[in-house]
């Protein structure tokens, strides 16, 4: 019995397998809609339970210790409850960064540590060693990369542009030297030359990011998101495991496709993303009402904002990085119920790369419990503005700016952009007149339409819920 019990093991292993497969396909597909992505995270968190539990009574996997094991799933898995308990939404991005990064390390030390199991004693096959020294240097290149990342987003690391002299040639020289030394060290088996691979490629993924302006953190987000997939599968192949090799091309492709989208709607190549990124200085605050050569920059009271909104027939709101600061989304949702219980239609619009990564925005209104059916994205929104009475913005500053269809010179020029401008009334409100991750100013505060609410976001939208409340 206890043989036919064995035989077939592997079978329930592979079947096990499947699932973990399914899940995470179809977990991927629903997490592409607000209303049905928490239900798609949950799935594929079930899927990737299975798969744990199936990999630990799998016979082929060579286990030194279930005891360390068990220890590093409780570790980790606390780490994480905390993490998931305590980080601020607006930290989101810096934790997906991180937690990129650690998935690129896992993956070049698993290729790693099996060049020293077989490859270092005997030898490698060159398709087996062209795997793992692919492992480790995607592995590596992300996890460094995700690291400098993490310090952009979180302001451990200027958001601006270091440019190294000859940094094209700098980081040309050290690709072919981790090659030379990939394939010396699968020819002669050298863990020494692995190792130096391992180090130069970790120099080569800190001295990628950190020419990139914080501007452009999102896209750079998305595109390590998929080196991490593709250091995954490349484990996958190292271990002879179906499972990581099919999670691995899942999150790789899903992460190149995002990638793509990132950058159309930010109206540029992937190319200009890493090697012409934004991230100028930013420019001198400019205090609310002042004259400049070409306008006027007027403000509004709080008790005249919510007359305008308050009487209006519909409402826009635009979200941004500010908004998500402040913590101000409850207070968003707030001051859109009472305008809904006046009549006024209320709708949020969401630009592709408003935030600091793709579906900041989302998530953040989602959990203030924004119904999923007022939240537009660009191109459903933008015809919308002509009819609209009042745009609302709220912490959002390049993907408002209107230089981006007029200014040919301008670093944004060419970027879909949400076309606030074409509402009867603007009200923006901000902190102050300081200009955007890319650096420049917004036209669209000289639009004679517009007018400026400065302060911090939530104490302000909660004022003016408390005026509208008196209208």
């Amino acid at each position: 019995m206890i043989g036919n019990a064995n035989s077939y093991l592997p079978v329930l292993i592979n079947v096990a397998y499947l699932i973990s497969a399914v899940s995470f396909i179809v977990g991927l597909k629903r997490l592409s809609s607000p209303a049905t992505a928490r239900s798609g995270n949950q799935l594929a968190a079930l899927g990737m339970l299975i798969a744990l539990v199936a990999t630990l009574f799998d016979r082929q996997i060579q286990v030194s210790s279930y005891w360390l094991m068990a220890a590093g799933i409780v570790f980790g898995g606390a780490v994480a409850v905390y993490l998931a308990r305590t980080v601020k939404m607006t930290a989101v991005p810096q934790m997906v960064a991180l937690l990129n990064g650690m998935g690129g390390g896992a993956a070049a030390l698993v290729a790693v540590a099996e060049f020293f199991r077989g490859g270092a004693r005997a030898g490698l096959a060159v398709d087996a060693g062209a795997t793992i020294l692919l492992g480790t240097l995607i592995g590596a290149v992300t996890f460094s990369g995700s690291l400098v990342a993490f310090g952009k987003l979180q302001g451990i690391v200027s958001g601006q542009r270091y440019v190294l002299p000859f940094q094209k040639g700098f980081n040309a020289l050290l690709l072919a030297a981790i090659v030379l030394l990939g394939a010396y060290a699968i020819a002669t088996a050298s863990a020494p030359a692995l190792v130096a691979v391992l180090a130069l490629a970790l120099l080569l993924g800190f001295v990628l990011v950190l020419p990139i302006g914080g501007a452009d953190m999102p896209v750079v987000i998305s595109m390590l998101n998929s080196f991490t997939g593709l250091a995954v599968a490349t484990t996958g192949f190292v271990l002879h495991n179906n499972l990581l090799i099919i999670s691995g091309t899942l999150v790789g492709a899903s992460g190149t496709l995002l990638t793509q989208l990132m950058s159309k709607a930010m109206n540029r190549s992937l190319a200009n993303v890493l090697f012409g990124a934004f991230g100028a200085p930013a420019l001198a605050p400019i205090a609310g009402g002042v004259d400049t050569a070409v306008g006027t920059v007027r403000e509004i009271s709080v008790a005249d904002a919510a007359i305008l909104l308050a009487y209006a027939r519909n409402v826009i709101i635009v979200p941004g990085y500010g908004m998500a600061v402040a913590q101000a989304q409850h207070e968003v949702r707030e001051l859109a119920e009472q305008l809904e219980r006046r009549n006024v239609d209320v709708k949020f619009a969401i630009h592709p790369v408003a935030g600091r990564m793709p579906g900041h925005m989302n998530v953040l209104l989602a959990e203030a419990d924004v119904p999923y059916n007022q939240l537009y994205d660009m191109e459903s929104i933008n015809p919308e503005f002509d009819r609209t009475d009042v745009a609302l913005v709220i912490g959002a500053n390049d993907v408002t700016n209107p230089a981006a269809r007029s200014s040919p010179g301008s670093p944004i020029y060419g970027m879909p952009i949400l076309d606030v401008d074409h509402a009867a009334h603007v009200i923006v409100l901000k902190r102050s007149m300081k200009p955007g991750f890319a650096g420049i100013d917004n036209d669209l505060y000289l639009n004679p339409k517009t007018t400026m609410l400065f302060g911090d976001a939530k104490d302000t939208v909660h004022k003016v819920i408390g005026e509208v409340k008196t209208v």
